[in-house]
């Protein structure tokens, strides 16, 4: 069977699993700027209760955050992705569910070589267990016959109490799972086919299973006929780790302008940082760094600066200190004193495969220690949260800032 595990309300979760006294509040994650505005990413269940909803502005809704004492929370993608490679490795070291891969930052897909509705159950609990016990994240998990019908089931354990959390979607359920399921909570269809489905009568997702082949091959791309064969039990979908990143890019957009030299050190620092992790979880190394930074454009009252420079390393590799270094000899180029600076940003370039590093004895062992060394830091830091090893070169003086440390990437 295939599982699907799905993470609940992932930054919302994140943010109350790594901050004391919020567990009992509503919680919302939400992009920032400078005015105090902004719009909510994500929110957990007591937000929702409120009237809350994804999407909604800040500045809308600032009487309600006032009202029920709101946790807002800046997003940190950092953050984020380290403890979505927790929930990975914590998954990983049971040896439950076998070719765990994962979908997205808080999607993750396997499978369990079972038939029998109890003992998935059995097995999926123990996983859910251990995620919940390890991370503090709370998930749904959704098991079926093709990843477009474990995708199903997961929606019926994320929206029905009485499943607990995991549902087993067997082949004689199908028929009625299907027949409640509004056609745009499909994976495949969503809200982008919404009219074409109605164009078609289609309002569930056994409405869609009951059409013609031929009416299916017309009317939606291969994605749709993919996912019509998955609806009806038959496997198409292939699901696997993403293709090397050519680029990796870790930026941020202040919450406030930032004038101050050193603290700009320090967000470049982390940002580079930050790129080094990506680059060994896809076993890269990189021969180009690029940082950039610049001004609010908006703020046309201000004067505005914007530039961007790049260094090649004499070796390709993915060192943090090493790469942190270069980042950081790039800004000073860069720097210009007495603007205020809205955005800043690390980007590496010509990536290629670790494996094409040759090793020789003599010439490259430090090459071989680099690697060690950041592996044994990865697997701390993954273990116990971001930054609890970090480099010196990353230690800057740094003024308190009224931004946070997240980044997109």
């Amino acid at each position: 069977m295939i599982v699907h595990i799905d993470c609940n309300a992932f930054f919302a979760s994140c943010e109350i699993a790594t901050r004391e006294g919020v567990e009992n509040r509503p919680v919302v994650v939400a992009n920032g700027n400078e005015a105090g505005g902004g719009v909510i990413l994500a929110l957990n269940n007591k937000a929702k209760k409120i009237g809350l909803h994804r999407g909604h502005p800040l500045f809308q809704v600032k009487d309600l955050l006032e009202k029920y004492q709101v946790a807002v929370f800046p997003a940190d993608h950092v953050k984020y992705r380290q403890i979505s490679a927790h929930i990975m490795q914590t998954v990983q070291q049971q040896g439950i569910v076998q070719d765990f891969l994962p979908y997205s930052v808080d999607e993750f897909f396997g499978s369990l070589p079972l038939d029998k509705p109890e003992e998935v159950r059995t097995y999926v609990a123990k996983v859910k267990q251990a995620i919940e016990e390890n991370t503090k994240i709370p998930v749904s998990c959704g098991c079926s016959l093709t990843y477009t019908l474990a995708k199903v089931a997961t929606y019926y354990a994320k929206h029905y109490a009485g499943y607990k959390g995991i549902c087993v979607l067997t082949a004689d359920k199908l028929d009625k799972a299907l027949s409640m399921l509004p056609v745009e909570e499909v994976w495949g269809i969503g809200r982008t086919y919404r009219k074409k489905m109605q164009a078609l009568q289609i309002v569930t997702a056994k409405d869609l299973v009951n059409k013609e082949e031929s009416l299916v091959k017309k009317a939606l791309n291969t994605r749709g006929w993919q996912t019509w064969q998955e609806l009806k039990g038959i496997s198409c979908v292939k699901i696997s780790t993403h293709e090397q990143q050519q680029s990796i890019m870790q930026s941020r957009t202040f919450a406030y302008m930032i004038e101050n030299k050193e603290e700009l050190q320090k967000h470049i620092s982390d940002y580079a940082s930050a790129c080094c992790v990506r680059l060994r979880r896809q076993h890269s190394v990189c021969k180009t760094v690029t940082v950039f930074i610049a001004t609010n454009r908006h703020r046309t009252d201000l004067p505005q600066y914007g530039n961007s420079a790049s260094v090649k390393l004499p070796v390709a590799t993915s060192d943090t200190p090493t790469i942190v270094k270069a980042a950081l000899q790039v800004f000073e180029q860069l720097y210009r004193p007495f603007y205020q600076y809205k955005r800043a940003g690390v980007i590496l370039n010509d990536i290629n495969d670790d494996s094409s590093i040759q090793l020789d004895l003599f010439a490259n062992q430090d090459i071989v220690k680099q690697r060690k060394l950041m592996k044994i830091a990865d697997t701390i830091n993954e273990k116990f949260g971001a930054e609890t090893l970090h480099w010196a070169i990353q230690d800057s003086p740094k003024e308190p800032s009224k931004g946070d440390d997240s980044a997109k990437g």
